[in-house]
This record gives C-alpha cells, structure tokens and sequence, in this order.
C-alpha cells in the first residue's frame, strides 16, 4: 500500500472540515490535488471513504474506522516530536518515573529539586500510576523507576524503603467525630464520602479496605485534587481520607483532622528498580540516590499517636 503522512492528515482534515476543498486548503494543498490524492487513497485501500453528497462529503462505516487510526497515528507522531525535541535543544537523557498519587502529591516534588538542579541536562517525565501498573511498567522496561505502595517480593525487583505516608480523617469542625482522638474506617464509612476520582491510587487502596470489611463507601463526590476535598469538607458536603503530609501546602482552616485507627492507615512508599543492574544508568542511579537520600525532616512527619500507644 502507499500512502504518505500528508495523506491521512488531508483525510482527517476532509473528515472535519466535511468538505474537500476545506480540508484541502487547512494542508495547503488545491482542491484538485486534495481531490486526487483522496481518490488514490480510496483506491489503495480498496474501498470507498466518503460519500459524496450535494454540500459537501460524509465518512462512510471504513471512512470513519481510518480516521480513528488517524488520530492516533498522528497523535503518536506528534508525540514522538514532543519526546525527541528536548534531545535536538542539549538534553542528555529522559527518565521516566512512574509513582501513586499520595507520592507525586507530597514527598517527590521536593525531593526531585536537588536532582533537576545538579542535573539540567536531563528531562524526567513522571507519570500517576497505580501500584500494581507502575510494577508492571518497570519489569517491562517502560518505566525506569517506580514508586509504590507494595507489600510483596517480585523475582525481577529490588524495593527499597522510601518514606511513610498516613491518612487521617479529615471532617467539619461541628461533625461529631471532631471530638474523638481517633476513629477507625468502619465507623468513617457510616458517612458520605469526599474521594478523588476513579482510577487513583488512594480511591482504589480505600474502597478495597471497605471491601475487606464487607461494606461499600457512600462515595457523594469525586474530585481531582486533595484541596478539593478539603473544600467540600468544610462545606459540610462529607468526610474524606487524606495523606498528611498532602496537608502541609494546603490550607486546613475549618476542617478537622482525626487520626485513623488502623494499622493499614501507615502507609511504607518503596522505590523499585529492576534487579539486573545493566538497566540502570548513571543518570537514573543518580537520581535513585537523590530520593533515597533526601532529608527526611519536614517532609516525614511523625504518624498520628495510636491509641493506648505511650508517647516517644
């Protein structure tokens, strides 16, 4: 088959314009060379694309299946100039770190500081994923560091303690609950929900614990950020769980935060790494070295004291 690039942007651009000529002149091109080259694509795919009608044209059924494809196809085009143009302006590598949302909302931005300034040269594309797919994107290769909350060994991983992360209770200041010292997931669960969306790390991790114990969170509102939640909150629309450390840029004026009386409440981050080291290269070891080695003080801070817990 031979078709070229200008002819599935000439066929996507007919396809939006509904009109030859259009579509013809947004590629710069004359209706009657836009024409002709919509035609011979017809006939190197054997079948017709559009129809022809009085003001214009329409996609057939194949019509509109090749334009699915051109979509992505020239959207993954445009990708890879997006991935390749840093190269062309001096950058040396790209790093793709793939981490869960309680990570990339409160210890990686900070931690990624030192490293973006001792290294200019390289890019880092970082990714929200959740635990089990940032697994599978590292042992594959596509993904060359992952940070995850996981609790089991992987024959081709090595994991490595990161930090902790604890959700609390966040509620209105006038909610009863705000004046327990802690209150455990079951009794939260008798109340409506303010989560973030489907597909996050946390909303998956909290409606599994529900899962466990039998029962299913009143979910009232799913929004796409820890401030949000907040928001709603001291609007009295629900309660919501939140990392802590998520806490310290936000601001936590009207809500009450209630420690979690639940072991699985303290959750371990872990960095994981292919195991064969021919995989890691300086730039990415350099950088496992930077978040293992950032300080912890202020950006860890001390779990939520436990019931019947003596104090440190």
């Amino acid at each position: 088959m031979r078709y070229d690039l200008t002819d599935l942007k000439l066929f996507a651009a007919v396809a939006d314009a509904g009109n030859v000529s259009r579509g013809g002149a947004a590629c710069f091109l004359a209706p009657s060379s836009a024409s002709l080259r919509i035609k011979q694509l017809e006939e190197t795919l054997g079948t017709q694309l559009f129809k022809r009608e009085a003001r214009g044209v329409s996609l057939t059924r194949a019509g509109q299946i090749l334009l699915e494809h051109c979509r992505r196809c020239l959207a993954d085009l445009e990708q890879m100039h997006a991935d390749l143009a840093p190269f062309a302006n001096g950058i040396k590598a790209q790093i793709t770190l793939f981490a869960n949302s309680s990570a990339i909302a409160t210890f990686v931005p900070n931690d990624l500081r030192t490293y973006l300034r001792d290294y200019p040269e390289v890019r880092v594309a970082m990714e929200e994923r959740l635990s089990h797919e940032t697994i599978d994107a590292v042992v594959g290769g596509r993904a060359d560091l992952g940070i995850v909350t996981w609790n089991q060994d992987h024959p081709d991983l090595v994991f490595l303690p990161y930090r902790l992360n604890e959700l609390v209770v966040v509620v209105p200041p006038d909610d009863p609950l705000a004046t327990r010292k802690s209150v455990t997931f079951a009794t939260c669960l008798e109340r409506p929900f303010i989560c973030m969306n489907s597909g996050t790390a946390i909303y998956t991790y909290i409606v599994n614990q529900a899962a466990a114990l039998r029962r299913h969170i009143d979910v009232r509102i799913q929004v796409s950020s820890f401030s949000s939640i907040l928001s709603l909150v001291r609007a009295n629309a629900g309660i919501g769980l939140v990392p802590r450390p998520v806490l310290q840029t936000l601001n936590c004026k009207g809500v009450k935060l209630i420690p979690l009386d639940e072991e699985w409440a303290i959750r371990p981050l872990t960095i994981c790494k292919r195991r064969d080291d021919r995989y890691m290269t300086p730039y990415v070891q350099a950088l496992l070295d930077c978040l293992l080695s950032a300080p912890k003080m202020g950006c860890n801070p001390e779990p939520a004291q436990r019931p019947g817990q003596p104090a440190a």
